[in-house]
């Protein structure tokens, strides 16, 4: 979620496409979210990990 946050962020950036911008913004921020949530060992949907 992190890489793709991360693409679509900088393809709507480079292309003036602030759809794809604002998507990959916000799944940045989930992802690192969900990261952080697993990496301190809280269960994330019930799983331990989160890849």
């Amino acid at each position: 979620m992190l890489v793709l946050g991360l693409i679509l962020l900088l393809l709507g950036y480079f292309l003036h496409i602030s759809i794809l911008w604002t998507i990959g913004l916000i799944l940045l921020i989930v992802g690192a979210i969900l990261w952080i949530l697993g990496a301190v060992g809280r269960p994330v949907g019930g799983r331990r990990h989160y890849w």
